[in-house]
């Protein structure tokens, strides 16, 4: 029986937790916050699917690293799911694809359903405890690990054969993902990528704050020659939804000019037809191409009386609305990040090349992936792979 210590009881460290329990061996869990899964109950609270049920191989061409891929082939949807029916949380696939507990579980019901089968299993639990400091030492590679208590701010030495890191990235900071662990990382000469924010919305240039609210359902999101398909909102300074935390990445790298396709069932001479209607005013047509009233009032608002009348501007208006983007949203609205420590700092079973028996999992390291279940998934199969190589070591 092996001695692991888990710093971060997340989706990531609970994950590791639970495998390494369930083969026998002893585990404890340290985290700086007041109770476990903080991040994992506000993720819920916007609709709280758990994975999602594409197959493998379109499931792996979610992410952008080929070590977060080989993680989610290992432990798969599938895996996921049984181990959800294992804590007593039936699931079910939504319309979209999506994955969730059934219908009247709630995020904190499966978080506790899981927080007792880890107790059950032997999992010992030290809240209000920060990481200070980890090292090697000894030839057995044993881990010594310093800690300070909250309460009485008294320093705690550890030792233990593994130690597994889930720091969490740096967005939501209230839920403990703050990121403060990085200056630690750095003394020990590990690379680290500076965070920066995923999934966030977008500030566009000369935006008006009235625009907020306007849904663009159905519609296409462009940057390039990507598409995203979704639904967009407008908010108070700019642009939120699915297709648009899609197209972050293109944005971090400086494309700055997004397009709006409203109509992307319908070809361009199609919309035209539907314009050159001159028994109806400008109105009538765009209602009868089926775009909301909000819409149609954002267009006539937007463009000038020339531009809104001409029947061939407004067609690739229509199908091509621009928007001038500034910065993605701060890190600390952002439902994830990019950035941690860097890919060539661990090897495929996520442990540091700079010292043996550390592994580090979950949102600290430098992936990146869409929302709809991808990254609790990639979270749970980062545990349960440094959990397997600690167990076979």
């Amino acid at each position: 029986m092996k001695s692991i210590a888990i710093i971060g009881a997340g989706p990531a460290g609970l994950m590791a937790g639970y495998q390494l329990l369930k083969k026998g061996h002893s585990v404890s869990f340290y985290d700086h916050k007041k109770a476990p899964g903080r991040k994992f109950l506000v993720a819920g609270h916007g609709g709280f699917n758990v994975t999602h049920s594409n197959e493998s191989s379109i499931f792996q061409d979610k992410y952008n690293h080929d070590f977060i891929r080989r993680a989610v082939a290992d432990f798969t949807n599938d895996n996921t799911i049984q181990f959800l029916k294992e804590i007593g949380i039936p699931t079910f696939v939504g319309s979209s694809g999506k994955i969730f507990p059934e219908i009247g579980i709630k995020p904190i019901e499966v978080l506790s359903a899981w927080i007792s089968a880890l107790e059950n299993l032997g999992g010992k639990f030290y809240f209000e405890h920060k990481l200070i400091d980890f090292c090697e030492i000894d030839a057995q590679k044993t881990i010594a690990i310093e800690l300070m208590e909250s309460k009485s701010e008294k320093s705690v030495s550890i030792e233990c054969d593994s130690i597994i890191l889930a720091l969490g990235g740096a967005s939501w900071k209230k839920t403990g993902s703050t990121g403060n662990w990085v200056d630690l990382f750095k003394s020990k000469s590990i690379d680290i990528v500076a965070f920066e924010s995923s999934n966030a919305g977008m500030n566009v240039r000369n935006w008006k704050k009235e625009n907020n609210g306007i849904r663009f359902k159905n519609c296409s999101v462009r940057i390039g020659k990507l598409v995203k398909k979704g639904e967009v909102l407008f908010t108070e300074y700019g642009l939120e939804g699915a297709p648009i935390y899609a197209l972050n990445d293109l944005i971090r790298n400086n494309q700055t000019t997004i397009y709006i396709d409203l109509k992307p069932m319908f070809e361009l001479h199609r919309i035209l037809a539907v314009l050159q209607k001159k028994i109806w005013n400008r109105s009538k047509q765009l209602t009868e191409l089926k775009l909301s009233k909000e819409i149609i009032q954002y267009l006539k608002k937007s463009l000038s009386k020339e531009m809104y009348l001409d029947d061939e501007f407004m067609a690739k208006t229509i199908k091509n609305l621009p928007f001038e983007v500034e910065s993605l949203r701060p890190i600390d609205e952002a439902i994830s990040t990019v950035g941690g420590v860097a890919m060539h700092e661990i090897n495929a079973n996520f442990e540091l090349k700079k010292m043996t028996n550390c592994y580090c999992i979950g949102e600290m390291l430098d992936w990146d992936a869409p929302t709809g279940g991808y990254l609790l998934q990639a979270c749970f199969s980062t545990g349960f792979v440094a959990a397997e190589a600690i167990a076979k070591h």
